[in-house]
C-alpha cells in the first residue's frame, strides 16, 4: 500500500513550472477549477510571459527579483537540500494532490537540473503520486512493475525505455521492435528510439523501474 492510498487525493492536476526550457505549446493546457499552478522560482517568469498567473509561488529569489505577487508565496532559504521544484512538488502533496505535470523541467542551461527533475519523479512515485516531465512534444515518466502504457493508431513518434533500476523487464507489443519479457539494464541503452507504427500497441512493465520517453 502506498503512502497516499489511505488519504483523500484532491481532484485535479498540479502544474509545476520550473526555470528550464519551455515552449508556447507547454502552456496550452486546459486549466480546470480544481487544478493548481505552482511556479518554482524563475518558472514564474515563463508563466508571466505566457500570460498566466500561478496560484502559488515557491522561491528563494536567487534567479529573479521578487515580484509583486498576490497569491500564496512560499519563501525558501537560498541554502537548502531540496531544489525549488521539489519544494513545489511537496507543496502540492501537502495540499492533497496526487497528479503532477512538471514544465520547464528539461533543457535549460544546467543538465544537472534535468537529472534532478527525473529523480523528482522517483520521489513522487515513492510518495504514491504520479508525475510527468513535459517539454514541447517530449513527455517523460517513470513506470514501475505493474504499470502499462497503451497506444492507439492515432499516436505517433518514438518511444524510448531506459532502465532506472539496475535491471528491469518489459513486454512491448505493436511497436516497430516487439518482444516479451525483454531485459533492460541501466548500463546499456537497448530501448532507445522504438517507433510507433500507426497501429495499436502497448508496453507493460514486468519488473523494475523504467524511464519512459515519448517524443511525438
Amino acid at each position: 500500500m502506498n503512502k497516499r492510498s489511505e488519504k483523500t487525493v484532491a481532484a485535479g492536476i498540479v502544474y509545476v513550472v520550473g526555470a528550464g526550457s519551455v515552449c508556447p505549446d507547454d502552456f496550452r493546457f486546459e486549466r480546470k477549477a480544481q487544478d493548481l499552478v505552482i511556479a518554482a522560482d524563475a518558472g514564474y517568469l515563463a508563466l508571466k510571459n505566457a500570460g498566466m498567473e500561478p496560484d502559488v509561488l515557491v522561491a528563494d529569489f536567487d534567479s529573479m527579483p521578487e515580484p509583486v505577487f498576490s497569491g500564496r508565496l512560499v519563501r525558501l532559504p537560498v541554502v537548502k537540500d531540496d531544489t525549488d521544484t521539489v519544494y513545489a512538488v511537496k507543496e502540492g502533496l501537502c495540499l492533497g494532490y496526487g497528479k503532477f505535470v512538471i514544465l520547464g523541467a528539461l533543457g535549460g542551461r544546467r543538465f544537472s537540473h534535468s537529472l534532478a527533475n527525473l529523480q523528482t519523479l522517483a520521489f513522487l512515485k515513492r510518495e504514491g503520486g504520479e508525475g510527468e516531465l513535459k517539454y514541447g512534444n517530449t513527455s517523460v515518466k517513470l513506470l514501475s512493475e505493474g504499470d502499462d502504457v497503451c497506444f492507439t493508431a492515432a499516436d505517433s513518434g518514438t518511444v524510448s525505455l531506459f532502465s532506472y533500476s539496475e535491471r528491469s523487464e518489459v513486454t512491448i507489443r505493436g511497436l516497430q521492435y516487439e518482444g516479451e519479457a525483454i531485459e533492460l539494464r541501466n548500463d546499456f541503452p537497448l530501448g532507445v528510439s522504438n517507433h510507433l507504427t500507426g497501429a495499436s500497441g502497448e508496453i507493460i512493465i514486468l519488473k523494475g523501474t523504467v524511464v519512459f520517453v515519448h517524443e511525438r
